[in-house]
């Protein structure tokens, strides 16, 4: 391959994602190696049996096919390199490369062509995009109209197909639907399916540390197949439970293979069984391994065999995928309780369950975030079980399963509205009791506007206030000495919120300034102080304006600068009542602050006279 074109920078597809490296073209074929050493690929001219280049982002794709059904897609070349290598291919080969246009349109809706090892989506006569059979690992249902496809790759995880039943690419008959055509036609294609090629030779039961178990090895000619054959769990419960180190064991889990048979003979006389273990043991057996174990141990044991319930799986089967605490296992809900097996394995028994919840669902139990859902187990001793990534086809059988059994199910898929399982049980919960917070704030806010006498103030019968109030009226009332030009918030905020002075409780304090605060409340209040009373509160003005009852959202500031703008386009007639209460008042104050100041200015008895010791 010395003559021929060679280019830098070409990008391989695959399972491995997208590898740079250098690709050749002569007249004997062609051959990509990768960046840094490593893969080499290398097509004959004689295996080349199609070639179609593809405009996509940034540069041109191109895809060759060969004889054995394998697709290979280089890309990054330039625009200018697509005429040169056509013909270049094209007198080489005797090929002529056809060009592909990618759907841009963004339907999703079309026909699929499986070609060899390749999937194209096609939307009309574009295609839209294209993957690899050969790196999908699952194929499963969803359902009898949908077709579901798990990939090894990182980049794509999972990809989903609706197959209508009027299909008349993939045609159906009385047994399958055109989706189960579909996904049998990609298994028989991808490396997880069942390909025409026979194994070259088969290991049995060969333990696996990594992935843990026990497989059968088939090892073909081009690829190798790890696969488990069906087996049963057979669970002894332990009661107490056995030491292994510093783990204590409830339960022993034995796996046997379901198709093995035995036969095995009792090492006990006939007499022991008919006298010990009447009608509970046989001399002999024969049968399946699972089977042969538990007669046997329950015989010599006494116990009962609980055996799997009426529940099927969409798989027809006893229990259903899920993980606990990290770990893969199997749910089994029997008739009594749950059972997760292998590891770790745990019961739960439906009595001791407070209430179930189902998360990540929408309505009616659609799964909004993916092909999975879970599981929340709540215990009445607060302890909380999640069993994850349950697949979303095994939703209406394990939810018609636990309805049956009378068990408190929060979201039972009628889309009740939620966002967490304790949002949801605080919203079912038949508490009256209130938010002490939340009734405080609603209590301040509605004491804004009323015009009720404050009970916090309690006034004795010998006291009509302090200094110490006189000053914090003083203060207040002397923010309001702008008269006309005095912000228009303050002064109607003033109006129609009287001031309500609050008594300072001070106990019965003693000491020589007590003694002459309480000699200045006497001469400020004069002889009669003991029959005044608080000064009656000034009613509101029904014709301010009350901003926060029409619009109980808007915030303090909001509402003063709601304010501010209905001042401004008050006429002077319509301020002039508000100006003639703000005069009063600043003449009612300058009044009581000469009296009162006058007042403590006077030396009351024994002032100056009594000297200190």
């Amino acid at each position: 391959m010395t003559d021929g074109h060679h280019f830098n920078n070409i990008s391989l597809g695959g399972r491995g994602g997208f590898n740079p490296g250098q690709f050749k073209l002569c007249s004997g074929g062609l051959a990509w190696k990768k960046q840094g050493g490593g893969k080499i690929i290398e097509v004959d001219k004689a295996d080349i049996t199609s070639v179609a280049w593809m405009r996509i982002p940034k540069s041109y794709q191109l895809n060759v096919g060969t004889k054995e059904g394998l697709f290979y897609r280089f890309f990054g070349f330039r625009h200018q390199d697509v005429n040169n290598l056509s013909n270049f291919i094209q007198r080489s080969t005797g090929i002529s490369p056809q060009e592909k246009q990618l759907s841009i349109s963004g339907h999703n809706w079309g026909g699929v062509e499986i070609d060899g090892t390749r999937l194209c989506f096609n939307v009309g006569e574009k295609q839209a995009f294209e993957v690899s059979i050969a790196d999908v690992s699952q194929a499963q249902m969803q359902g009898k109209t949908d077709v579901v496809l798990e990939f090894h790759k990182d980049l794509l995880t999972d990809l989903s197909f609706h197959v209508p039943t009027s299909n008349a690419q993939f045609i159906g008959d009385e047994h399958r639907t055109s989706a189960q055509m579909l996904c049998q036609e990609i298994l028989h294609r991808a490396d997880g399916g069942s390909p025409s090629e026979a194994a070259a030779v088969t290991f049995e039961g060969i333990t696996i540390l990594t992935p843990r178990g026990r497989y059968s090895v088939e090892l073909h000619q081009s690829f190798l197949r790890l696969s488990q054959n069906p087996h049963t769990f057979v669970v002894i419960a332990l009661d107490p439970p056995i030491r292994k180190g510093q783990t204590l064991y409830p339960h022993i889990v034995i796996q046997f293979v379901t198709e093995a048979m035995v036969e095995r003979e009792l090492a006990l006389s006939e007499q022991i069984l008919a006298e010990k273990y009447k009608d509970r043991l046989q001399g002999s057996y024969r049968g399946q391994i699972h089977e042969v174990f538990s007669n046997v141990l329950c015989g010599l044991s006494g116990a009962k065999v609980t055996r799997p319930s009426t529940f099927r799986s969409c798989q027809h089967g006893y229990a259903v995928k899920s993980a606990l605490k990290a770990e893969d296992g199997l749910l089994y809900p029997l008739e009594k309780a749950f059972f997760f097996l292998p590891k770790p394995p745990t019961l739960i028994l439906y009595e001791e369950i407070e209430y179930e919840l189902f998360e990540r669902l929408g309505a009616a139990g659609v799964n909004i975030s993916s092909q999975y859902f879970d599981l929340l187990v709540k215990l009445k001793n607060d302890q909380e079980h999640l069993f994850s990534n349950i697949q979303r086809i095994e939703y209406q059988n394990l939810f018609s399963f636990i309805s049956d059994k009378h068990l408190k199910i929060l979201n039972p898929g009628d889309g009740q509205r939620r966002t967490g399982g304790v949002t949801a049980v605080l919203e079912s919960t038949d508490d009256d009791s209130v938010d002490p917070h939340l009734e405080r704030i609603k209590n301040q806010a509605c004491n804004e506007e009323s015009d009720e006498e404050d009970e916090d103030f309690v006034a004795d019968k010998d006291d009509s206030g302090s200094p110490s109030d006189d000053s914090e009226e003083e203060d207040s009332d002397a923010s309001m000495r702008g008269g006309e030009k005095e912000d228009s918030s303050k002064m109607e905020a003033s109006i129609s919120k009287p001031h309500v002075k609050r008594k300072l409780n001070s106990g019965s304090d003693e000491g020589s300034q007590n003694k002459k605060s309480k000699r200045k409340k006497e001469q400020k209040s004069g002889p009669d102080a003991g029959s005044q009373k608080k000064k009656a509160k000034r009613k509101k003005d029904p014709n301010a304006p009350s901003i926060h009852n029409s619009n109980p959202e808007l915030t303090t500031t909001e509402i003063a600068k709601k304010l501010g703008e209905r001042w401004q386009k008050m006429t002077a007639e319509e301020r002039q009542p508000y100006v003639e209460q703000s005069r009063a008042d600043k003449q009612r104050y300058e009044q009581e602050s000469a009296a009162y100041h006058g007042a403590a200015a006077q030396p009351g008895p024994g002032d100056g006279s009594e000297g200190r010791l």
